[in-house]
């Protein structure tokens, strides 16, 4: 059996999420303290009690990550390890922890950053960013291309990307696309043009926080978002997490890699079904079993001892 484990991206975030393992185990309840301290958000009240926050940027990307180290930690103390990881997006910050390659704290204080850098850098309401079911690539560049201040964004899966860019470049070419073969063009409710040559700024500024953080060598490779390449040397990782936040996300060609290195089994780790999703359309042949829950760990365990 070859494992990966795979990471999702900003959307999945909900209340509650890891709470089973923070309040059975001291050493959740302290990556919780650890994770107040180094994004200076109150991380228990965001995680598990009703608020609106927790699907505002700056705090979704801190607390989805929060909660996806945490479920990390249970499975690696489970004895279940990963051969390889990946992550979609914000996901890649969990898939640099589980690497070795960035620690906990590092992991939750950039993500911060990240999401206040990616909100700001373009104001509310300017930009936008849409799903296109149904339709090739290289029919919706032509389409992008032609309206302008407009990209493919992420690549999640044959048959589904998502567009960015400016509001008005996304309103125009959503009637275009369906014209062009679409079966469906459907608005998303983000607060900006995520992943698109308008966040170059967003990306900049981060850089120099990443040059402030220190980096470990990776004690297995993950695959990046920006390249779909397979990254083992840590030399490489800053400026693939600077070029990430105005990069397409490459999630289809991330799969069709893992299948490549004989990867059987994807675990999802954190909440939702997302990359569970995405797997079924692209590479079947991979098993993909999630895991939110101490439940969960419990019985992956006991699937992998038989």
């Amino acid at each position: 059996m070859k494992i990966a484990f795979c990471y999702p991206g900003q959307g999945v975030q909900q209340v509650g999420m890891a709470e089973g393992f923070v309040r059975s185990d001291e050493h959740y309840a302290d990556m919780i303290s650890e994770a107040s301290k180094a994004s200076g958000v109150d991380m228990e009240k965001l995680l598990f009690e009703p608020n609106e926050e927790i699907n505002i940027t700056e705090y979704t990307q801190p607390a989805l990550v929060t909660a996806c180290c945490i479920i990390t930690d249970a499975l690696l103390l489970a004895g279940i390890k990963p051969d390889v990881t990946a992550g979609l997006s914000l996901g890649e910050y969990c898939s640099l922890y589980v690497a070795g390659a960035m620690s906990f704290e590092d992991a939750v204080r950039l993500t911060r950053i990240r999401g206040k850098l990616m909100s700001s850098e373009v104001p509310a309401g300017e930009g936008s960013m849409a799903a296109v079911i149904g339709l090739d690539v290289e029919t919706i560049e032509s389409v992008t291309e032609k309206v302008g201040g407009c990209w493919p964004a992420n690549f999640n899966c044959p048959g589904q990307i998502v567009i960015t860019g400016k509001k008005e470049s996304i309103v125009e070419a959503m009637p275009l696309l369906t014209e062009a073969g679409a079966k469906k063009v459907v608005e998303l409710n983000v607060s900006g043009p995520f992943h698109s040559p308008l966040l170059k700024g967003a990306g900049d500024k981060l850089a120099v926080e990443l040059e402030k953080t220190e980096l470990k060598d990776l004690k297995i490779p993950y695959i990046a978002n920006a390249n779909a390449a397979l990254i083992s040397d840590k030399a490489l990782i800053k400026d693939l997490l600077r070029t990430q936040v105005s990069s397409p996300v490459r999630w289809e060609q991330t799969l069709y890699e893992l299948e490549k290195m004989g990867v059987d089994t994807i675990i999802e780790v954190g909440p939702g079904k997302t990359i569970a999703g995405f797997v079924r359309k692209t590479v079947p042949s991979i098993k993909v079993i999630g895991v939110s829950t101490p439940e969960d760990i419990e019985t992956l365990a006991e699937k992998l001892a038989d």
